[in-house]
């Protein structure tokens, strides 16, 4: 990938300069050793180079190598945004985000890899930013280079980064209209892939909105201000409001095959183009026919 600046401000070294762009110092040293160069005015330059007001600075990164793990699986894509950084998809429930041992090679990752390469993408590297369960659904987010990726990794648990879920979970006792729940999460003892609340856990933090409820259930809008696994569901388990379908925390599913979990709304600083990416999507329609069973409305 190529990029171009003008630098503007006192001397600095150039190292320091590609720093502040989001250049990692893993990138820097894959500009020296792996085939990467920098060009100050037109002439190769040294990271140790000093550069001064009015500079122009071009970089080409090193040629990114695509994992032999991840094995290619054509397969249509739902997009919802696509730049030369960015490749967002809105992930179907039951699909998983990456690839695992003893498993088909049918994740997004393995679908975006085949859509990198028939789009003859400069990189055909997979850099997944976002992950989601594989039986939720909704927005995940890969970056197309390593810089990208960079970029926006030290967004992700900003207040610049915003992803939002809709969660359908039951309600025998009403629920605030705003509340927060704040309870640390661990593995637990009994099983590996379940979580639970626990003292020596990590501090985990959730904030909701209720859009809709009725003894039958509720409909939640959920911030993320942790990104611990499985937190929305550990969470809500805890406080008596299972989310329906969620076999892992609930004895009973209430007849829905999966997690109500939908990745709805993404809003975030796109660092290169220096515009604000905000996308929705609805929810998919077996939640939408769970929400109508129940009566409940997306509406805010």
């Amino acid at each position: 990938m190529r990029f171009e600046w003008q630098y503007e401000g006192p001397p600095l070294k150039l190292a320091a300069f590609l720093k502040q762009q989001g250049f990692s110092r893993a990138q820097l040293k894959k500009l020296r050793y792996q085939g990467g160069f920098v060009f100050v005015n037109k002439r190769q330059r040294h990271t140790a180079y000093p550069v001064r007001s009015g500079d122009r600075i071009l970089v080409q990164t090193a040629p990114e190598h695509a994992a032999d793990s991840v094995v290619p699986y054509s397969h249509d894509l739902a997009i919802s945004y696509e730049d030369d950084d960015y490749l967002i998809v809105n992930k179907p429930a039951g699909v998983a985000s990456i690839p695992a041992v003893g498993r088909q090679n049918n994740s997004m990752a393995n679908m975006v890899k085949a859509y990198l390469i028939k789009t003859k993408a400069e990189s055909q590297a997979v850099h997944v930013v976002t992950r989601l369960d594989r039986d939720t659904s909704g927005l995940m987010v890969f970056a197309k280079h390593g810089l990208a990726h960079s970029l926006l990794d030290q967004q992700l648990h900003s207040q610049d980064f915003v992803k939002q879920y809709v969660a359908i979970v039951t309600a025998q006792t009403p629920l605030a209209t705003h509340g927060w729940i704040v309870l640390p999460i661990g593995v637990s003892d009994g099983f590996y892939m379940r979580r639970v609340v626990t003292d020596t856990g990590k501090a985990s933090v959730t904030e909701y909105r209720t859009l809709d409820q009725n003894t039958a259930g509720a409909m939640m809008l959920v911030t993320l201000h942790t990104g611990r696994t499985h937190q929305i569901r550990v969470h809500f388990a805890a406080i008596g409001h299972a989310l329906y379908g969620d076999g892992l925390y609930s004895p009973d599913t209430h007849g829905f095959n999966r997690q109500a979990l939908h990745c709805a709304h993404l809003r975030f600083w796109q660092p290169l183009r220096h515009k604000l990416i905000d996308l929705h999507a609805p929810l998919p329609a077996d939640m939408a026919t769970l929400a109508a069973k129940l009566k409940l409305s997306q509406q805010d």
